[in-house]
């Protein structure tokens, strides 16, 4: 048994290597090789193999010169930023945004665009991918990856979209159409699944196995992470809570016609208006009139409270189930009320169930379905590019 694993060995030690150098400059910027070295391990002839392997390769590129002792100065590396592209895409009903990010993550095009004058899924994300890359002045070819967000369900086995509430165009068989026209690898993930990656990378989740992400804006959603993974369900339709059957509201029998499930009537965005109206907040947008009741202080506290009270009800129901340690509150309701609706939807929680989750609102204030897309997609195209170090 050995005898067959052995040849493999040493191309398995230089692709370990090889990938834990680009992290590093990657998390560390430019580095020299020996510091490379010191940093894995490798003896200095190993490094400066490794060094001349990437750069061979176009991975990594010389960016300076780092001034030492005596002798010439050491050359510093980095990832070669143009080596891959990813696009992710957030697509709403009546917008689509999509950004184009090199390898190492930064984010060097971005372009938005309306939804509401066409009825064509397909030449919808085809212009808005490449303009986000020919505004990045990136090639197409060069894009590895495109990941969109939409809202609706995502069939974990097809990858395609099988219920999307606010894009009736968006249908089962769009997937194939997209990779056909784009010859690039495209993948669609639930926004609010999205918006949770973005959170644990850089927002109030980090460091943090497991979590939900409850989303409130003009509908309700679910993220759930476990283990550091999204978790989708059989369907993909883990994290619907918006059908979650709770008092006070009707239960409609038959979802296909399209009636606004329970809990959705409780906590969308139309009932937070209704609630903000009924304590004197009257507002055209439901985050401005939970903006307003948190900026009034004592005075805000009987809507915020009546908030919580709703919202505690998905979550509690959610956290008797999974008991997270922690919930983020996020969406545009989440975001407006801050630390004064979650400590109200925290006590609620603990008041109502056994479980005591800390209840905490988002940490990312701009485009975190986009940021989402985009992490998603650096991800796998990193395990491909760094994956496949070794000739």
């Amino acid at each position: 048994m050995s005898a067959t694993r052995l040849p493999g060995t040493p191309r398995l030690l230089r692709a370990l290597n090889d990938r834990a150098a680009l992290e590093l400059l990657l998390e560390c910027g430019p580095l020299t090789r020996a510091r490379l070295g010191e940093l894995t391990g490798l003896s200095k002839v190993t490094a400066s193999q490794l060094v001349e392997r990437l750069e061979e390769r176009g991975l990594v590129t010389r960016v300076g010169e780092q001034a030492g002792g005596r002798g010439p100065n050491a050359q510093l590396y980095a990832v070669s930023p143009g080596s891959a592209h990813v696009v992710g895409v957030d697509v709403g009903p009546d917008r689509v945004v999509a950004a184009c990010a090199d390898i190492t993550g930064a984010v060097i095009g971005r372009v938005e665009q309306s939804t509401r004058d066409t009825d064509d899924p397909v030449g919808v994300v085809h212009n808005a991918v490449v303009q986000a890359a020919s505004s990045a002045q990136a090639q197409l070819s060069s894009v590895r990856r495109i990941v969109l967000g939409t809202p609706g369900l995502v069939d974990p086995g097809t990858g395609d979209i099988t219920f999307a509430f606010n894009l009736p165009r968006w249908h089962s068989g769009l997937l194939a159409a997209l990779r056909d026209d784009l010859h690039t690898p495209v993948v669609f993930e639930n926004d609010v699944n999205l918006a949770a990656v973005a959170e644990a990378q850089s927002g109030a989740a980090q460091g943090v196995g497991d979590f939900v992400l409850v989303w409130v804006g003009a509908g309700v959603g679910l993220a759930i992470m476990l283990g550091g993974r999204l978790h989708h369900g059989s369907s993909g339709a883990a994290g619907e809570i918006g059908y979650l059957p709770v008092p006070g509201a009707p239960i409609p029998r038959d979802v296909s016609r399209r009636a606004k499930p329970a809990f959705q009537q409780l906590i969308g965005a139309d009932s937070v208006r209704a609630v903000a109206r009924e304590h004197g907040y009257p507002a055209a947008e439901a985050a401005e009139a939970v903006r307003a009741a948190v900026a009034a202080g004592a005075d805000g506290g009987p809507m915020l409270d009546e908030l919580a009270r709703r919202l505690a009800l998905g979550v509690a129901s959610t956290c008797v189930v999974l008991d997270p340690p922690l919930v983020v509150l996020a969406g545009e309701v989440g975001q407006a009320g801050g630390t004064a609706l979650a400590e109200r939807v925290q006590h609620e929680v603990a008041a109502i169930t056994l479980v005591q989750p800390r209840v905490v609102p988002t940490g990312l204030t701009e485009e975190p379905i986009l940021h989402g897309a985009l992490r998603t997609a650096l991800d796998a195209v990193r395990d491909e590019v760094f994956g496949s170090t070794v000739g």
